[in-house]
């Protein structure tokens, strides 16, 4: 009966008309998080090793270019933006300049940093110094020119610097007014569970469970005293059934035990947020639970027209999962039918079903209001 009402939820979704920003009261979208959000801020780290701005990612994106998204065309950031009447998501901090903040059209920045995780610690190695030439200096660049990834609490940094040229060109008060009612979307977890999964740390997982929670408490605090107060967060998903996970498992099946961390992570999260709207009464937020949603097209892959839910589209080896997507890579036909688009991240189908998800679904899915109900909050 559950998986009936899923199926019976997106057709609803889909068929339900897109508003525009202005329409549902928003007047900017703000985007921070890691790979699963990134439109591009690696492309401006040479050093980094969390790149794809290259074939085959973007081979369905617009004449087929590789911009920087994991994916094989749009990613979650981008359909999410296009359900608040964006063409895609807002272009990424590093790719601005000094007058892209004038322009009326001016919607939003998205900071997200493929590698980056709630811990300052999480991507952060092969510091590389930052070459950019005369003719094109992005906006904030000589503030974050060494990261072989752009941090959380430097995204968070880069927001403030962002607020901070809003207010010379609109004034202090209606740049108050603009964040207060702007969409703040968090996509960030993952890489941090990876990395202590695979590690051979003594901490427990109670201790480390709770180095996260504190991690993003104070992020969150940091963007609440930015002015934020409408937040959409994703949480993990169920990484342990990625197709680079799948591998160390000789049945194929999923690593429960690192599914077990994301479901134990996002009750915390849970908690947290329901912790900080409890002393913050003007905070809003949506929190999208990533793990029921991406099991259930797992376990009902048909229902939602995928027929490769274990293997990646893009990659080689055993479930073309034994390397990264790149020009040599096995590329698969039928990119429309597979869930998942290289060894951790999602297709372009994929993205697209979770963002209409979060955009109208259900309080099994996204609670305790939706993203389209936290905009006319």
């Amino acid at each position: 009966m559950e998986n009936k009402s899923w199926v019976g939820l997106l057709v609803l979704c889909l068929a339900i008309a897109v508003v525009g920003l202005a329409e549902a009261g928003v007047p900017a979208i703000f985007i921070l998080g890691d790979s699963t959000a990134d439109v591009g801020t690696n492309n401006f780290l040479p050093g980094s090793m969390a790149r794809a701005d290259f074939p085959h990612n973007g081979v369905d994106f617009p004449f087929s270019r590789a911009t920087g998204r994991f994916s094989n065309g749009l990613n979650s950031a981008d359909f999410l933006s296009k359900q608040f009447g964006l063409k895609r998501s807002p272009r990424p901090f590093l790719s601005l300049n000094t007058t892209s903040l004038h322009k009326k059209s001016f919607r939003g920045v998205n900071f997200a940093s493929g590698g980056s995780g709630l811990l300052d610690i999480t991507g952060r190695t092969m510091l590389t110094l930052m070459k950019f030439g005369k003719e094109r200096i992005p906006f904030g660049a000589p503030f974050f020119n060494r990261k072989n990834v752009i941090t959380l609490s430097e995204q968070i940094q880069q927001l403030s610097l962002v607020k901070s040229n809003l207010a010379a060109i609109k004034g202090q008060r209606l740049t108050e007014k603009l964040i207060s009612k702007s969409l703040f979307f968090i996509s960030t977890g993952s890489n941090d569970l990876f990395g202590y999964y695979h590690s051979n740390t003594s901490f427990s997982e109670e201790a480390f469970l709770s180095s996260l929670e504190l991690a993003y408490e104070k992020h969150l605090k940091s963007l609440i005293d930015l002015g934020a107060r409408k937040f959409g967060i994703i949480s993990v998903a169920p990484i342990g059934c990625c197709p680079s996970q799948r591998i160390y498992n000789t049945t194929g099946g999923c690593l429960e035990d690192l599914n077990d961390l994301a479901i134990a992570f996002h009750a915390r999260l849970d908690a947290l947020l329901f912790k900080l709207s409890s002393e913050h009464k003007s905070i809003k937020y949506s929190l999208g639970n990533a793990f029921e949603m991406t099991i259930n097209v797992i376990q009902y892959p048909l229902a939602f027209n995928f027929t490769q839910v274990e293997a990646a589209c893009c990659g080689a080896g055993k479930l073309n999962a034994e390397s990264f997507c790149s020009p040599k890579a096995k590329l698969c036909p039928n990119r429309n039918n597979y869930l998942f688009w290289d060894l951790f991240h999602p297709t372009q189908a994929a993205s697209k079903l979770a963002a209409v998800t979060l955009y109208n679904g259900g309080p099994q899915f996204v609670y305790p209001i939706n993203f389209a109900q936290l905009a006319k909050a």
